[in-house]
């Protein structure tokens, strides 16, 4: 019987490990000095390598070569062992098919015997976090104090269902998703060992297929090769489910012509072709987020042809800011609802028709709020009015410290929407991704002498915080107001009369209402 690649090709030795240096430096340099912990704890995807990095550190304390850095050396008896799954000191279990408090007890009765063969009995427990709270329970005090003789290593994929009384026993490391650079250069080795013609654009899509994880990657090319022909990205594609390029790059032109026919006729004729409703709308948001790094100025971290990214900029340039994001959210949530909907198509389809639909004219973000304040009706004044000029009678009120405590703002005045147009404008023309930036908005109002701008998430305001942003809309601002203007960034908050009573304007309800697009449908209030 042949064996599998993803068995085949396991790393047996710590260069072999691929994406995940920060672990494997930081795991042999301990061990050359000698540093050994009783308790490991790998987080992470799956298929990244915990459980493959978990059996080097058994051989590596078992090795029998006498220098440290060679360790393990891969040749001696219990590294031999350990490759052939004869080493009787390293103890492999399934938490998901052993999590009762018995299981535990009887590791726990069984670990206090010596090691049968090497120095140290190494157990690794694979998703770890299946087990149950009174088997967590009784696991405590082995990790707190277990055998020097003994080493735990603890693997999970879901490292927040962990108790925090087990984490803090373990020294703890984060495993992180391959890039696809590493994963098809791994693939372009196993197909050069195996004589597997496959296509660069092949292996391509397969690693992106895996999201970060190596092990599903060698298994796809295990899959695809077991044809005996060779892998053409064609071949790739029908065996994964996937659509062209092709379809997703038409798909989009029809999004950005508003053409109902087109996209609805692409959606029909794909899933029909054979692609997965699911993985066609996910294909769609991974080709819109790198429309979105384009627009911010970051295309040197797409890989594709050149021809295909001259039209990815081509299309990007066509959207703003804004636009972008809402569609992106729009196809986002279509891949969620696909899965439990009785017909795949519709949500695709419901959500092309969304996504092509005009947005509402008076939104959040293309209203200026404005008060009886002489501070917030400054951004009203036309450039060819003096601000010097301008007085007003009306008593002035205590603009807000921040949006969780305004009240809702009056309908913007035709003057105030000039003036913002005309600032992102001059933005414009100074940069850009500022002017993308400042378009794509929460809201914003004028404080004394500064423009207080809210965005949606942490990330755009980090990014309209760089110096050069920021520098290109003080001198915008400055031009159309004549006067000095700070920008001041910050994430928007949901207004707390939109939130059911007893509802934290911080929680977890609000971020769902503002990050996630949220709705709320039926409320009662919050008690503690």
């Amino acid at each position: 019987m042949s064996k599998a690649f993803y068995l085949k090709y396991r790393p047996q030795n710590w260069d072999d490990v691929l994406g995940q240096s920060h672990v494997v430096d930081t795991l042999h340099h301990a061990l050359t000095a000698g540093h050994i912990a009783h308790a490991y704890l790998f987080a992470g995807p799956r298929g990244t390598g915990k459980t493959t990095t978990a059996r080097l550190l058994a051989k590596a304390v078992n090795c029998l070569d006498e220098d440290l850095e060679k360790r393990p050396c891969g040749k001696c008896e219990y590294c031999l062992a350990v490759n052939e799954g004869r080493f009787m000191d390293l103890i492999e279990i399934d938490a998901a098919s052993n999590t009762s408090v018995e299981d535990v007890r009887d590791l726990r009765d069984k670990i206090n015997f010596s090691p049968s063969q090497g120095r140290y009995k190494v157990y690794i427990i694979d998703e770890v976090h299946m087990l149950s709270t009174a088997a967590f329970n009784a696991l405590l005090k082995t990790l707190e104090e277990p055998p020097s003789h003994a080493i735990f290593v603890l693997a999970t994929t879901e490292i927040h269902k962990i108790p925090a009384t087990v984490l803090s026993r373990c020294q703890r490391h984060e495993f992180r998703r391959i890039s696809v650079f590493e994963i098809v250069a791994q693939l372009e080795k196993i197909s050069k060992e195996e004589n597997i013609i496959a296509d660069h654009d092949a292996l391509t899509l397969i690693a992106r297929q895996a999201t970060g994880a190596m092990r599903d990657a060698i298994s796809l090319l295990d899959q695809l090769a077991s044809t005996g022909k060779e892998i053409t990205l064609q071949s790739a594609q029908d065996v994964l489910g996937t659509a062209t390029s092709q379809a997703v790059i038409d798909f989009i032109q029809a999004v950005i012509d508003k053409d109902p026919s087109a996209g609805l006729e692409l959606i029909h004729h794909t899933l029909d072709a054979g692609t997965d409703a699911r993985q066609f709308s996910r294909q769609l948001v991974d080709y819109l987020r790198e429309l979105l790094l384009i627009h911010m100025e970051s295309a040197d971290r797409i890989q594709t042809s050149s021809d295909i990214k001259d039209i990815m900029v081509r299309q990007a340039n066509t959207f703003d800011t804004s636009e972008l994001l809402r569609v992106i959210r729009i196809f986002n949530q279509s891949s969620n609802q696909i899965r439990n909907n009785w017909n795949p198509a519709l949500p695709l389809e419901m959500s092309f028709v969304e996504a092509i639909s005009e947005q509402p004219v008076e939104t959040v973000q293309n209203n200026i709020p404005t008060t009886v304040s002489q501070e917030r009706s400054t951004l009203s004044r036309t450039p060819e009015t003096s601000p010097k000029s301008q007085t007003t009678t009306q008593p002035q009120s205590k603009p807000p410290t921040s949006l969780a405590t305004k009240t809702k703002p009056q309908k913007a005045s035709n003057q105030a929407s000039q003036a913002w147009r005309q600032f992102l404008l001059e933005v414009k023309k100074r940069s850009a991704k500022a002017y993308g930036l400042l378009n794509s908005c929460q809201s914003h109002y004028l404080q004394k002498d500064e423009l207080v701008v809210n965005f949606a998430t942490e990330i755009l305001k980090e990014m309209m915080e760089s110096q050069e942003n920021l520098q290109a809309a003080q001198a915008a601002i400055q031009e159309v107001l004549q006067r000095e203007i700070m920008i001041r960034c910050q994430v928007a908050l949901i207004e707390q009369e939109e939130l059911p009573p007893g509802s934290d304007n911080d929680g977890v309800l609000a971020s769902a209402l503002r990050d996630l697009g949220g709705k709320v449908i039926n409320s009662k209030e919050i008690k503690d």
